[in-house]
């Protein structure tokens, strides 16, 4: 039986594996090796029809250099474009890096099952983040503060592993401007410029007050921050529907038939990549 997302695909494109062609339309250094780039398919159609949730992610394909994942890093509410912060990290991230404003590549989604919107509205949001694990959470902050009348309190607590790894520095900025909301920085080391907070995001509890009563924790980071983000989270009093992250797999067909992202008998591409704890601690071999 096909989920919620893979009926809006189905519905959004006639074949659900097919990539289609996008230009890169501007691209901004993020670090040293992260970039965000926004582009704009060059079919009209599907360029003004095309609509995802936060926490989704599109499949990328340079030719001759294969297809990999990426979360979508901006908001739904921007039509027209989207956005996708990639990090070099190989071969086809390589590629990618090098191209150019106008360039072309290949894309193919959206995919997954995205953050239960449904469940976020009206609550105050707790956001934790960690080095690219920002992207995705990115996508959901730009759209909760184009809707803040639907939204409670937004609380960001990013953690990077030096200052020049800190991306969406301007985002950062601007949020922490946002009325009821509070946004905090930690890095694991600094440097003799940094003025601001040293070591693990979780360092950052004592310097807020966030009660479990009528919030949710939103989650995304690399795997070793999760297990301890969570574990403290519980300690608050944070039951386990309420704290929500995401989980990285291999994913590469998207629509649950390679078996590549199997986590016992679910698939981050569908029932994925976003998770409640209560979910996650079901899948084998995890937290």
């Amino acid at each position: 039986m096909e989920n919620r997302a893979q009926v809006l695909l189905r519905k959004m494109v006639a074949n659900i594996y097919l990539p289609h062609t996008a230009f890169i339309k501007k691209i901004k250094e993020e670090t040293g090796d992260i970039k965000t780039f926004t582009l704009c398919f060059k079919e009209e159609e599907l360029k003004n029809k095309f609509t995802f949730r936060p926490g989704q992610f599109v499949l990328v394909s340079v030719f001759n250099c294969g297809e990999a994942p990426f979360s979508i890093s901006s908001s739904p509410e921007v039509a027209g474009e989207i956005q996708l912060s990639i990090k070099k990290a190989g071969l086809l991230t390589g590629e990618i890096h090098s191209l150019q404003e106008g360039d072309e590549i290949c894309m193919r989604g959206p995919y997954g099952n995205g953050f239960p919107l449904e469940q976020l509205y009206g609550k105050n949001l707790l956001f934790i983040g960690g080095g690219i694990g920002l992207a995705p959470l990115r996508s959901l902050i730009q759209y909760v503060f184009a809707k803040k009348s639907d939204f409670g309190r937004a609380t960001i607590l990013y953690g990077a592993r030096t200052p020049e790894d800190i991306v969406f520095k301007e985002d950062l900025k601007d949020w922490g401007k946002e009325n009821n909301a509070d946004v905090l920085i930690t890095v694991d080391r600094g440097d003799s410029g940094w003025k601001g907070n040293t070591g693990p995001v979780t360092h950052l509890w004592e310097k807020i007050e966030i009660s479990p009563t009528n919030t949710k924790a939103v989650i995304c980071g690399p795997p070793i921050m999760i297990p301890y983000v969570i574990f403290d989270l519980l300690k608050m009093g944070f039951t386990e529907e309420e704290i929500i992250s995401t989980l990285e797999r291999n994913m590469k067909c998207g629509v649950g038939k390679c078996g590549h992202c199997t986590l016992g008998s679910k698939f981050a591409c569908i029932d994925g990549p976003v998770f409640t704890y209560n979910e996650m601690k079901k899948l084998p071999s995890l937290i």
